[in-house]
Order: structure tokens, then C-alpha cells, then sequence
């Protein structure tokens, strides 16, 4: 499963992805930083050969395409190297900012490698990400185990023969649809996200919700003990429909619908006024 992230570097855009338990980076991003080229695309091409003809045959091998975000939102297929073949790469491109870059990628590298070692590290880096945005303490709280959550369902599907990027986006609709009557484009088009990660838009309940979804469909798939896409789909569907239940009686006691438009914006002002009261 692949994990999108957006990078900073010098006050440009690179984008880089999680694949294989390891960060890949945007070749062309790269390229266009230290080029300064208006076609990073057709630089990037002659660069290849240029790499062929000096010995690293094995150039074509160790590019990956993986879907980034591109411009317009969409996600495409992008040329990606991670932090070794990205070295090799900007050795061969004359720049007096090739130095700078290279520490930034060890640097990368190096807390990637920290985060495999020790989980809570990335884990601290997150909070820290969301206290600065502006979120509520009590709100990153639920969101942290959220996504702990979310992990440890993830890591099952993994173990039990889910591999494909699009598996899991099933799997994910199926508990999704279950717990909120909408499919997760379905929900970002109502909170009005194009990009942005859906449960960094949620609140509260939205996110209990979400969390009794992913970890009653864990709990079935564990005691169940299934194996393979068709057997976890079933288990996602039942652990969805369970949130979903629950979500039916809280709107059928308060007389409100749980579902919500806001997004982060909305979302950061209720809360803190909410704590302020």
C-alpha cells in the first residue's frame, strides 16, 4: 500500500510516496528544481540516455511508476526513484544545488529508516503536523488512534493476500459504504475536498465511527480467520454495516444526522470554540 506525501525543499514542491516500506521521489520534481528546465519532462528523457551511455544500464529497471498527484488533482503514473537511484541521478546533473539536495534526501531517508525502527517517532512527527496546522489536542488524539487503527486493519489485509493498490481502495469503500451510506469520493465530494485526506476532515463522532468500522472488520477477520480479496470483502462489508447500526441509532436518538459537510476549516473553529466555552 502506497502513503502520498507532499515535501518542501528550498521552498519547492517535491512529491514522494511510501512503496515497499520505503520512500520513492518524483524524478521530474527533482529534475526541475535543479534545473531551473521549463520542460523537466524532455530533460529528464535525455538524461536517461545520458545515464545508459555512462554505465547505469540498470536505469530503466530501478525507475518505478507510482501514481502522484499531479497539477490538476488527479492522480497519475509518475517516474519515481528512491534514495539510492535518486543519488545516482543528480550526480549526473550539473547543479550548484546538487549538494544541498543530497543532504535533504539522506536526511529523508534516515528518519524513514528512524520510523521503521521505531513507529511512535512517526507517530510524534504527525502530532506535531496536526498541533501546527491548528487542530484541537483532544481531536489529534482521536485521529492518532485512528490511524493506529487503520494501521493494524491495513497490516492484516497485507498479511492475507490483499497486494493491489486498488484492493485496498475496495476493501475501504466497502466499510466506508457501510458505516456512512457513502463511498469515500462519495463523502469528499460532499465536504468539499479534492486532495486532502478525508479524516483529516472529519470530527469527532465521524472519526469514532470510522475507527468502530475498521476495528470490528479486524476483530471479523482475525476470528474468521479469512484469506484472500473475496473472503475481506465480506468482513469489511459486515464491520462497516456495524458502524452503521450505530450511526442509524445516534441519528435516530438526537434527531440529527451524523454525516457532516464541514471540512478542516469549519471543523478547527467549532472545536476551539467549543473548548473555549
Amino acid at each position: 500500500m502506497e502513503e502520498n506525501k507532499l515535501a518542501i525543499f528550498e521552498g519547492k514542491r517535491i512529491r514522494k510516496t511510501i512503496h515497499d516500506n520505503d520512500w520513492w521521489f518524483s524524478v521530474i520534481d527533482i529534475i526541475e528544481i535543479l534545473t531551473d528546465s521549463s520542460i523537466p519532462k524532455r530533460y529528464w528523457s535525455d538524461l536517461k540516455r545520458k545515464l545508459v551511455n555512462e554505465g547505469f544500464s540498470e536505469v530503466y529497471e530501478k525507475i518505478v511508476h507510482l501514481k502522484l498527484a499531479a497539477p490538476d488533482g488527479k492522480m497519475r503514473l509518475t517516474d519515481c526513484a528512491n534514495t539510492e537511484t535518486m543519488f545516482r541521478i543528480i550526480q549526473s546533473i550539473p547543479s550548484p544545488r546538487v549538494e544541498p539536495l543530497k543532504l535533504w534526501l539522506a536526511k529523508v531517508g534516515k528518519e524513514r529508516i528512524d520510523e521503521i525502527e521505531n513507529p511512535q517517532l512517526a507517530m510524534e512527527r504527525m502530532q506535531e503536523l496536526y498541533e501546527k496546522k491548528g487542530y484541537p489536542k483532544d481531536w489529534i488524539d482521536k485521529r492518532m488512534r485512528g490511524i493506529a487503527v487503520r494501521q493494524d486493519l491495513t497490516g492484516e489485509w497485507n498479511n492475507r493476500g490483499v497486494q493491489a493498490e486498488r484492493e485496498f481502495a475496495i476493501l475501504t469503500n466497502e466499510i466506508m459504504q457501510g458505516a456512512f451510506d457513502l463511498k469515500v469520493e462519495e463523502y469528499k465530494e460532499l465536504k468539499k475536498l479534492e486532495r486532502e485526506n478525508l479524516r483529516d476532515h472529519m470530527n469527532d463522532i465521524e472519526l469514532i465511527l470510522t475507527m468502530l468500522a475498521e476495528a470490528t472488520t479486524t476483530k471479523l477477520t482475525r476470528d474468521r480467520d479469512s484469506k484472500g480479496f473475496v473472503p475481506l470483502k465480506k468482513d469489511a462489508k459486515d464491520g462497516g454495516a456495524v458502524a452503521g447500526r450505530t450511526r442509524k441509532d445516534i441519528e435516530k436518538r438526537s434527531g440529527k444526522k451524523v454525516v457532516s459537510s464541514e471540512n478542516f476549516k469549519r471543523l478547527v473553529a467549532t472545536e476551539n470554540r467549543r473548548i473555549k466555552e
